[in-house]
């Protein structure tokens, strides 16, 4: 027996499938899923708190030796909120949404993609970068556009078809499904963003998808790309917070800012100088909402602006 396969056993393999089974691992819910492991393997009692990481990244090293020629890795990032570090594995070659075309169809799909495109294009303005959806507004995109009118080769016009998209209800289904699926993720303000798991596997794909600018546009050197990244860590950040100045492309997680700005023994943005206010955001604080009555303040549904009710290029809302 190679000293490969006596590395691999069956401690390793219950592990790559409990993680399969859950998408996404932390350190803490690690620890009781590898004592049991470790107790039915080794025959002997070992409690959650006898895990340390070690024995984390050697399960995690070991399943990646075997995954690799599958093109599958074990990756892991920070949450952006909890800052505790996730665990998930991700597709290392092939396009994600491929993927997951594999296991919905081809109209969860194009909804998949229109709330994508919401999310990153819509509700991600240079005023307000928010990177995330409500449900309503997520709903909404439920129905696929007209397809155009085109013409024949006579001359003649076709009717422009109607895409089939998916019902309300099924849309909303798919939602929660992305959630389970470890996709999505919802805050307590019932807003949908990008998981932990998405962010690293979708990662070459969301920035090769909304990052492109037009060659033609003198100005695309001014303006920041739809995706951006920490400047402390260099994760993709769509809970965060940005510099004041409008032009400016420097963004921090929260989680950075205080041991980034006590490295740098400075208040000033890294990039352009200017002070950092800490109250310009990203994510759904940096979406502007409506005032409301207070008899609807019971409501659980959370009103979000559309994005081009207010066209001044130059003022971040606070």
């Amino acid at each position: 027996m190679s000293g490969d396969d006596e590395q691999w056993n069956d401690s390793n393999r219950a592990f790559l499938q409990a993680l399969m089974a859950r998408s996404t691992l932390t350190l803490d819910e690690a620890k009781p899923l590898l004592a049991a492991i470790q107790t039915t393997y080794e025959r002997r009692e070992t409690l959650a708190e006898d895990i340390t990481e070690a024995d984390l990244n050697a399960h995690i090293a070991a399943a990646n030796t075997r995954i690799s020629p599958f093109d599958f890795e074990i990756r892991s990032t920070f949450h952006q909120t909890t800052r505790k570090r996730v665990y998930a594995l991700v597709n290392s070659s092939s396009d994600p949404i491929i993927q997951l075309a594999t296991i919905h169809t081809a109209e969860e799909i194009s909804f998949l993609k229109r709330v994508l495109d919401a999310m990153f294009e819509t509700y991600n303005t240079s005023r307000n970068e928010v990177m995330a959806i409500t449900s309503m507004q997520a709903v909404r995109l439920h129905k696929a556009p007209d397809r155009p009118r085109r013409d024949t080769q006579d001359g003649a016009a076709t009717q422009g078809s109607t895409a089939q998209g998916l019902k309300m209800i099924e849309a909303e289904k798919l939602l929660r499904t992305l959630v389970d699926e470890g996709w999505f993720e919802t805050s307590n303000k019932g807003y949908y963003t990008l998981s932990p798991r998405a962010l690293m596997e979708l990662r070459g794909w969301l920035i090769e998808t909304y990052n492109d600018v037009d060659d033609e546009d003198d100005d695309h050197d001014e303006r920041p790309p739809r995706i951006k990244q920490c400047v402390a860590c260099k994760e993709i950040v769509t809970v965060g917070q940005r510099c004041s100045k409008r032009s400016c492309h420097c963004r921090l997680h929260d989680i950075c800012v205080q041991n980034f700005f006590r490295m740098q023994r400075s208040n000033g943005c890294p990039v352009c100088k200017t002070e950092w206010t800490g109250d310009a955001f990203v994510g759904e604080r940096a979406a502007p909402r409506r005032s409301r009555a207070a008899s609807n303040a019971n409501t659980s549904r959370i009103t979000v602006d559309d994005p081009d009710q207010n066209n001044d290029p130059d003022e971040i809302d606070r």
